[in-house]
């Protein structure tokens, strides 16, 4: 079997004899490349329609993996979340029961420096008015934190705020009670009280202005409150005197004395020697002529002196 091909020119015709070997094989060839060549476009093809939506389901996946890992990092940091929600509970637990020990220690305070009651409140709440609850709920955990660890810095604000004005009053009432007369300025006993009396020498009756405190020479005589020294000499009847000034009214002289300590302009304080007990001007033995003025009166040294403690 033979193909002849004839051109439209004046060319020679090609003869294809098929009985060739050679000439199958390479039919043969051609026929299998366009073959393969029209698959390989159709499978170019399908991948071209294909590729999108594997694409995007690929993509999908993806997407997938990553919110999967997302969640479980959520969960690890919802757990870290709650154990420090715990440990913060935890904490302002303590922080109320400190709250309620500085209440208790308020109201000892009070008790100790004598103070009015009502005059210093701890169960009131700052800022948020009513009484405060001393209940088992203060140990239990608020439903809203924040809001209760924000009331419980003003608690701890007010607190601080009532303890130094308390400190403040203590020191003051302390201040006040040093420059009060109390106690004995000598070790003896009394021998011869404030009022009226026989004269000790003249024997008529007279008006005794302190307390005699019968002390042998040289005892030390202390001054019975904080103040400035005033006077330190003689004084006409006294013999060698020391009187102090204490300030709110108070002044205290200190009679009879053998050897004066202190000088004026001087200050002193509660439980300072002065002078050394005597029998100087008029007396009749050693001891300490004690006298207490307020206000320019002198009244009965007694009182004080019973107030020692």
């Amino acid at each position: 079997m033979q193909i002849i091909l004839v051109s439209r020119t004046k060319r020679v015709p090609k003869t294809f004899n098929l009985a060739d070997r050679r000439l199958r094989y390479r039919l043969m060839g051609m026929a299998a490349a366009a073959v393969l060549g029209c698959a390989g476009l159709g499978a170019a093809a399908a991948l071209a329609v294909a590729s999108p939506r594997d694409q995007a389901l690929s993509e999908i996946r993806r997407l997938r993996q990553q919110v999967s890992q997302q969640n479980g990092q959520l969960g690890d940091v919802r757990k870290d979340a709650q154990r420090e929600i715990d440990a913060l509970a935890m904490k302002l637990g303590q922080l109320q029961a400190q709250s309620t020990r500085l209440n208790a220690l308020g109201e000892r305070l009070t008790q100790v420096g004598k103070l009015d009651d009502g005059e210093f409140n701890f169960d009131e709440q700052p800022a948020v008015g009513g009484v405060e609850d001393t209940g088992d709920s203060a140990y239990a955990l608020p439903q809203a934190l924040d809001t209760s660890i924000g009331q419980l810095a003003s608690r701890f604000d007010s607190q601080q705020a009532q303890l130094s004005a308390l400190q403040s009053l203590l020191l003051d009432a302390k201040i006040e009670s040093n420059l009060k007369p109390t106690g004995m300025p000598v070790q003896g006993y009394i021998s011869s009280y404030f009022g009226g009396r026989p004269d000790p020498f003249s024997g008529h009756a007279a008006r005794h202005t302190g307390l005699d405190i019968s002390a042998p020479t040289g005892t030390p005589v202390q001054a019975v409150a904080e103040g400035m020294v005033t006077f330190a000499g003689v004084r006409s009847g006294y013999g060698d005197v020391i009187e102090i000034d204490h300030g709110n009214g108070y002044m205290t002289r200190y009679a009879h004395n053998s050897e004066l300590i202190v000088r004026p302009g001087q200050r002193v304080h509660v439980g300072d020697v002065i002078a050394k007990a005597g029998s100087t001007g008029r007396s009749t033995g050693s001891h300490v002529h004690f006298e207490v003025w307020y206000k320019g009166n002198v009244v009965n040294p007694l009182a004080y002196v019973r107030n020692h403690r």
